[in-house]
């Protein structure tokens, strides 16, 4: 599969789909998605990536070990039950702040529940990009004899 047809497509596609995940992120607590969906979605592109030029290559692309992104993602998610329980609520139950940017045409509403999908993403794209890299790398080693 190095044909140059899919290596190109994979350089247009790669941006794209890590675009698409994060809008799909940001729009998962109103509509359809959220943070695993655009996980999967990140850890497709990076797939992708991994067919066209080598798992090595998609991990340079990465820059972060896929197993610090799996522990900084559970951290976020089960840290974002800890503001509700300071404010005497229940562990995980929503909090929002309203926020008024300047040059925004109107105010901002951010919660606890965007930082537990933050936490999902993160921890779906490190799982199963680790899952993707691995399988390569057996299947690398397989070819090489080994």
């Amino acid at each position: 599969m190095n044909s140059v047809i899919f290596r190109s497509s994979t350089q247009v596609l790669l941006p794209f789909m890590l675009t698409v995940s994060v809008v799909v992120l940001f729009r998962g607590h109103n509509e359809p998605g959220g943070g695993f969906v655009g996980g999967l979605l990140a850890a497709s592109g990076f797939a992708l990536h991994a067919m066209a030029f080598g798992y090595r290559s998609a991990q340079d692309t990465l820059r972060i070990d896929p197993r610090v992104l799996i522990g900084v993602g559970l951290f976020i998610a089960a840290g974002s039950g800890i503001p509700s329980l300071l404010v005497g609520e229940a562990y995980l139950q929503g909090l929002w702040i309203t926020l008024e940017p300047y040059g925004f045409p109107e105010p901002l509403k951010v919660g606890t529940p965007l930082a537990f999908d933050v936490g999902v993403y993160l921890l779906v794209l490190g799982a199963a990009f680790l899952m993707v890299c691995t399988l390569e790398e057996y299947r690398h080693d397989a070819d090489d004899g080994s």
